[in-house]
């Protein structure tokens, strides 16, 4: 027995040092790990965003050089100072949304001064200087239904439109709607056109100086735009490179996670011409908050003129004139209202 004893603890003592072995070593490997981390973080985030653009794609289109973007109008798909509500919606999904957005908040409401009302009547009428002698009441079978049957009823009235939009949010695009793939990358966006050639455009954050020069808000204006043609619908397809993005758009009620490896899509309807602000909406990094989403809008002929300024190809367009420019008219989204810039030359 004292032989075993001495061979149990001197199993302990090899188990304690293969530990403190491990121990050490994982420490090392653990700080050399979390050096190479820092390393290639500080790495990207000193990295200039053309550099970058340029690295992410071997066949890029040469994106806002070849058209003059059009001037977005204030207060129209971006953020205004001091609002409380959601943006004004441009799409039919976000307007059947915000229309039960709405109605929601009036039933809020209808709700919260009915209960303070009823709290102001118990508090008046059941206090002890109008009420000294308490009811010994327990229970009221009509109340008790009323207060069970109303409640039920009003969230199966919310139900029905809720399930609704959950349905039509995930509609399938139909087979003649025009596929465009966003890709999200650490930290910028591209956008590749399957349906016209598979061109992709690569799409950085402007600085605060370019912003301004360009009357675009800081932060949400971009180099080059997502250009879409407005009143068709659209196939937007998700992905990404790295790590997992979202692409979202609050005034077209749209947001889509982009993981990498997997296709996501979803219908998008763009009613009206218009520049459409938005920002990736998961956190993906040391500059997730520098990766904003521009959308362009523009009537169907002009779209087309742009995809074929890009190099890309227009269906049932193979014997039109390469050497068309897009038309920027109007360069603004407000009918009648003066352009951005030049028309372009070819």
């Amino acid at each position: 027995m004292k032989n075993f004893g001495s061979l149990h603890g001197f199993h302990r003592i090899v188990a304690s040092l293969a530990m403190a072995a491990m121990l050490a070593f994982g420490a090392q490997a653990a700080a050399a790990q979390d050096a190479a981390e820092s390393a290639a973080t500080e790495q990207l985030e000193t990295l200039d965003p053309a550099v970058a653009a340029d690295a992410s794609s071997e066949d890029v289109a040469a994106g806002a050089g070849a058209y003059t973007p059009m001037k977005p109008t204030e207060g129209k798909g971006m953020p205004v100072a001091g609002a409380i509500d959601v943006q004004s919606q441009f799409s039919p999904i976000g307007k059947q949304a915000n229309g039960l957005h709405i109605a929601l908040v009036w039933i809020m409401a209808i709700i919260s001064i009915f209960v303070l009302l009823l709290f102001l009547y118990v508090i008046v009428r059941f206090n002890k200087r109008a009420n000294p002698v308490p009811s010994k009441t327990s229970h009221n079978t009509l109340i008790e239904v009323i207060w069970t049957v109303v409640p039920a009823l009003i969230l199966l009235g919310i139900a029905v439109p809720s399930i609704g939009l959950l349905s039509a949010q995930y509609k399938t695009p139909p087979k003649d709607a025009i596929t465009i793939k966003a890709i999200g990358y650490q930290w910028y966006w591209g956008y590749a056109y399957p349906d016209n050639g598979d061109f992709e455009v690569v799409s950085n954050m402007l600085t605060e100086e370019e912003a301004e020069a360009s009357g675009e808000p800081h932060q949400l204006a971009v180099d080059n735009r997502m250009v879409v043609p407005a009143g068709v619908p659209i196939r937007l397809q998700t992905t990404a490179a790295d790590v997992i993005h979202s692409f979202a758009v609050p005034s077209l009620w749209f947001k889509l996670d982009a993981v990498p490896g997997r296709l996501n899509e979803k219908l998008l309807l763009i009613e009206e011409p218009g520049v459409y602000y938005g920002q990736c909406s998961e956190l993906c990094g040391a500059r997730h908050g520098y990766m904003p989403i521009a959308i362009e809008a523009l009537p169907m002929a002009q779209y087309n003129a742009w995809v074929l300024a890009q190099g890309g190809t227009v269906a049932g367009a193979a014997d039109a004139a390469a050497s068309v420019a897009p038309l920027q008219e109007p360069e603004s989204s407000v009918p009648g209202a003066p352009g951005a810039g030049a028309a372009p030359t070819a």
